[in-house]
């Protein structure tokens, strides 16, 4: 195929990948309701009892519902989109690399499937505990839909990235770019970064949401150390060497050659 050619079918791809995400959000929109109630439903629990959300511009419960279908069709359209992936990138694969294909995808796979319920169950409704420990008899706490949605949706991609640390590492062993050993000689600037990147997902100087988002990524920091050990290239075993006799042997010849050598008489013409 040409240029051109790889072009047309990366159009393709993308309209069937934009068709199946639409479908899916017009069908998650008819269950809008059930759908923000489970999204909300932990954070609720873990707020103060009374505790409702609000909205104060008049399209922002719109907004919020167009939101949460667009998430849901995203999910939906999630396993179709990777099929169309796929077809775009498989013929440009030997058989080998193809192999390796299927780990990538199961790990990518469970990655987002960890980092979206750690976020849900975990991250988000403790987050939005602490928040509410700051309710007094003189300031009550009502969070506006829409903050508390960005906040959620921001949450939600930063974990889904973070927990594909292992499936990168993965890949990068495997191509022998990285190494156990280089990971553990610079975990401390792996730390570093950490929090750097906690603090720009939270947007915030808050020290309790960035260590929150820092924690699991310095465990699946770890845990990378651990499958680039498993997968890396193995030591080659050293030849054994010579023993003190063989080396005795070899010296002791090399004295007779050198002898020899001394007193041959020149051939005469």
């Amino acid at each position: 195929m040409g240029f051109l050619d790889h072009l047309d079918e990366l159009r393709t791809r993308i309209i069937r990948s934009l068709i199946a995400m639409a479908a899916g959000m017009a069908i998650t929109y008819g269950f809008v309701d059930r759908i923000a109630g489970f999204i909300l439903a932990p954070a609720l629990r873990a707020l103060p009892a009374g505790t409702t959300f609000i909205f104060t511009r008049p399209g922002e419960g719109f907004a919020f519902q167009l939101d949460v279908a667009l998430m849901g069709g995203l999910t939906l359209a999630a396993p179709f989109v990777m099929y169309q992936v796929w077809r775009f990138i498989a013929p440009g694969l030997y058989s080998k690399e193809k192999k390796y294909v299927v780990p990538f995808v199961v790990l990518s796979i469970v990655g987002t499937s960890c980092g979206a319920l750690f976020t849900h169950y975990l991250m988000f409704p403790t987050t939005m505990a602490f928040f509410g420990t700051f309710n007094s008899p003189i300031i009550k706490m009502t969070p506006r839909i829409e903050e508390t949605f960005d906040l959620y949706k921001s949450m939600m991609i930063g974990m889904v990235l973070v927990f594909q640390m292992p499936t990168l590492v993965l890949f990068l062993a495997k191509m022998r770019l990285v190494t156990a050993r280089f990971l553990w000689r610079n975990f401390q600037y792996a730390i570093l970064i950490i929090f750097i990147v906690a603090a720009a997902l939270t947007s915030s100087v808050d020290w309790w949401n960035q260590t929150v988002f820092a924690l699991p990524m310095i465990a699946l920091y770890l845990i990378s150390i651990v499958i680039a050990w498993i997968v890396g290239p193995k030591r080659e075993r050293e030849a054994p060497g010579p023993t003190d006799s063989t080396k005795l042997r070899l010296v002791i010849g090399a004295m007779a050659i050198d002898q020899a050598r001394k007193h041959r008489r020149p051939v005469l013409r």
